[in-house]
């Protein structure tokens, strides 16, 4: 059964946020712009939606993260690189319980080549070449799992532990002595009295993390999606002792090369034996085997390891066992040569499809809910997937009763890619397509479009506004991380404050009491067990809706459920308007067909429209073309819309422009620029921040609308771009003086 190819495309969206949210938050070493985050949380968000991804598997902001703002930095003796990978989509996909053996692969040698394993053929081969190795040479390597974790650094001296730090950008990293220390996680004292450093992984195993899932639901607040989330936001916390028995544990295997004054086994297998006798924790499936092939066949049949494991890994490291011969190779820019790692593929699994069920969206959209038989899938849980839309249904036959065949796309995304017809029920009957909503009984409404393939899309809406499963999604997403992020109103107390007080609207958030809230009677949890909000945690979030007041128009703008409206389009037009009032006078002088403000959103000028908007003084409005300027407009004009504003406002919620100080520097002002590499003395998010308060402007990625690239040590492949496009190449120095220090 062909899965839709988008998902893949979500995916890698997927896990490009994530990995900005870790650049950004974690290691303050961000690679786009805020700007570019945003469209690509946009283009995600749409894609999503196109999907029907249910809510609670999309992408959320890691909690917590942002508390590495005020950590001491520090710069690794030896830069800790990320591996080579060797995962490719064309790799087959793995049913766990079957057997699996090389010789099932590609014979075809193009074929072959795409695969992990020609991958992993074509490393081996050049480090034979680059040892001198022949073919038939004995090359004993060393496989790893690879640990799902955070990667930490430790300085030892003296038999004690005296620094811990972050991976960060891989050339400085934030200190987390203390953290680590009072987690548990590694021995504070060893045998050895030398100072040297041993790198590894802090984990949380699975249930460690359920049980911190369990007191984020009981303080209101989304659940985590996997456990690395959990790991990296916990040891990001300032408050170390919080961390003491909550379970972060870790496994250790690289002792960096010349950071040390001891002698050593020349063998990476027995290096792993002499952790194992200071007191460290190595992961007990490290094997030693002769040549790749060995390798690759442990690879495959650890995936039927894997589900038994109490701690997450995404695929295995191989390593030269020869150390010496591994620190002879060095590394490239981005990674060592000695080492590669090999990423599982989706893992799948069947199971029994028990209902199907209808989640109504913010929007109003349905979506049917395939309620499965629960399945362990890549360390988690999995019990639901999204069908994507009745349409879909259909076309894979997929019924109730059906034992059906469910992968994570990206390891994320949970999906049913396959129906085993031989076990299908003989009553089983097709699911029939809704024609009234599930929750308020509205006639369904069918709306049909093509995607950008051609493909013809089927989706069913609720049009009532009223609807509760729609007033719930829209007040969840007004509260999110992505909109006006007030901490605490998580599901659970959006569905209670719209069932027991009444609450339909944002602006009637504001208007809540700690006494009408800490009485209120929550959810059970995962125990059963009964629970009412409180008054720590009502006056917690009375505390939270307060500090979201300033957030300015462009987050309540992101935060109203409008179709079209993503955090990129709102800055845009925050940023134009100013405030709510005159982005409303437009908006209506654009549903109302008036001139001006159509020619403002045309693309496609002829050149008596040119002619006209110079007599009429008219600013081209950027970010919207005709299309979404009818769907945002609309809502935005509509009077239920323009209620929720004006309550806002009568709440003491901004509906400007939040406005941003700068002190600008003519040599600076109005310029882009983009940073890369790492400066002597200034942070990436320090000198992104001297340059924006000097009035300029920064970049993720090298252009020819770029003024400027600043180049720190060991600068990569956008000081390449910079030299070919001409563009003007400065060091720390140079941007001091261009800011006046």
């Amino acid at each position: 059964m062909p899965t839709d190819p988008r998902l893949a495309d979500l995916a890698r969206m997927h896990a490009d946020l994530e990995r900005h949210d870790r650049l950004y938050y974690a290691k303050a070493a961000p690679e786009i712009s805020d700007s570019e985050y945003d469209d690509l949380k946009d283009r995600y968000e749409r894609l999503a939606d196109d999907l029907e991804v249910l809510a609670e598997q999309r992408h959320q902001k890691t909690p917590g993260s942002d508390h590495s703002e005020g950590f001491q930095t520090v710069r690794h003796d030896l830069p800790m690189l990320s591996l080579e990978k060797a995962n490719t989509e064309a790799d087959a996909f793995v049913v766990a319980g079957e057997d699996v053996a090389i010789d099932r692969l590609p014979t075809d040698r193009d074929a072959r080549k795409r695969t992990s394993w020609g991958k992993l053929e074509a490393w081996e081969r050049a480090r034979r070449k680059d040892l001198a190795l022949a073919d038939s040479a004995p090359l004993p390597l060393v496989l790893e799992p690879k640990i799902d974790g955070m990667s930490v650094s430790l300085i030892y001296d003296g038999g004690k532990l005296i620094r811990a730090a972050t991976r960060g950008d891989g050339v400085e990293g934030d200190v987390i002595t203390a953290q680590v220390e009072a987690s548990g996680a590694v021995p504070v004292t060893v045998k050895e009295q030398a100072r040297f450093e041993v790198r590894g992984e802090l984990y949380l195993p699975r249930a460690a993390f359920d049980a911190l899932n369990r007191d984020l639901l009981a303080a209101g607040d989304k659940v985590l999606v996997n456990p690395r989330n959990g790991c990296a936001g916990m040891m990001k916390r300032k408050d170390a002792e919080a961390l003491r028995g909550k379970g972060v544990k870790s496994f250790l295997y690289f002792v960096p090369p010349g950071l040390h004054r001891m002698t050593l086994p020349a063998s990476q297998f027995e290096r792993l034996a002499w952790l194992t006798a200071q007191g460290f924790q190595v992961h007990p499936g490290s094997v030693r085997v002769d040549g790749m092939a060995a390798a690759y066949t442990q690879c495959l049949s650890y995936t039927q390891v894997r589900p038994t494991l109490d701690h997450d890994i995404d695929g295995m490291v191989m390593k030269l066992d020869d150390t010496a011969a591994g620190e002879r190779l060095g590394e490239t820019e981005h990674h060592p040569r000695w080492g590669i790692a090999y990423k599982f593929p989706p893992e799948r699994r069947a199971t029994v499809l028990k209902a199907i069920t209808v989640q109504v969206g913010k929007t109003g959209r349905l979506t049917p809910v395939a309620e499965l038989e629960p399945v362990l899938i890549a360390q988690s849980t999995v019990s639901r997937a999204s069908l994507h839309n009745f349409a879909e249904l259909a076309a894979k036959d997929i019924r109730i009763g059906d034992t059906v065949v469910v992968q994570k796309a990206g390891e994320i995304i949970p999906q049913v890619v396959a129906v085993d017809l031989t076990k299908r029920p003989k009553n089983a009957k097709p699911v029939p397509w809704p024609t009234h909503c599930p929750t308020c009984a509205t006639a369904v409404v069918e709306e049909r479009r093509p995607d950008p393939s051609g493909k013809e899309n089927v989706s069913h809406y609720c049009p009532n506004p009223a609807c509760a499963d729609q007033v719930r999604e829209r007040l969840r997403h007004f509260g999110s991380r992505d909109a006006m992020d007030i901490r605490g109103l998580g599901s659970a107390v959006v569905n209670v404050v719209v069932d027991k007080l009444g609450v339909t609207r944002p602006d009637q958030l504001f208007a809540l009491t700690a006494a009408q809230l800490a009485p209120l009677e929550l959810e059970a949890d995962v125990n059963d067990t009964k629970r009412t909000f409180g008054k720590k945690n009502a006056d917690n979030l009375i505390a939270a809706l307060s500090t979201a007041k300033p957030q300015g128009l462009a987050k309540v703008l992101a935060g109203l459920s409008v179709n079209g409206l993503g955090s990129k389009l709102s800055e845009d037009l925050a940023g134009r308007f100013g405030d709510w009032s005159t982005l409303l006078a437009f908006a209506r002088a654009y549903v109302a067909g008036e001139r001006a403000a159509v020619l403002a959103v045309r693309k496609k000028l002829k050149a008596e429209d040119k002619a006209e908007m110079a007599k009429l003084g008219v600013v081209p409005l950027a970010g919207v073309d005709d299309t979404t300027a009818d769907t945002v407009f609309r809502q935005l004009t509509a009077a239920p819309m323009v209620a929720v504003l004006d309550g806002l406002a009568t709440a003491g919620v901004s509906l400007s422009a939040k406005q941003v100080v700068t002190n600008a520097v003519a040599a600076v002002a109005g310029k882009s620029f983009v940073l890369t590499g790492t400066m002597p003395s200034l942070g990436r998010s320090e000198a992104e921040g001297l340059i924006k308060a000097a009035g300029g402007k920064t970049s993720g990625s090298v252009s020819k609308k770029t003024d400027y690239v600043v180049a720190g040590a060991e600068a990569g492949s956008k000081l390449d771009k910079a030299k070919e496009l001409g563009v003007a190449v400065i060091d720390e120095a140079e941007l001091k003086r261009m800011l006046g220090g």
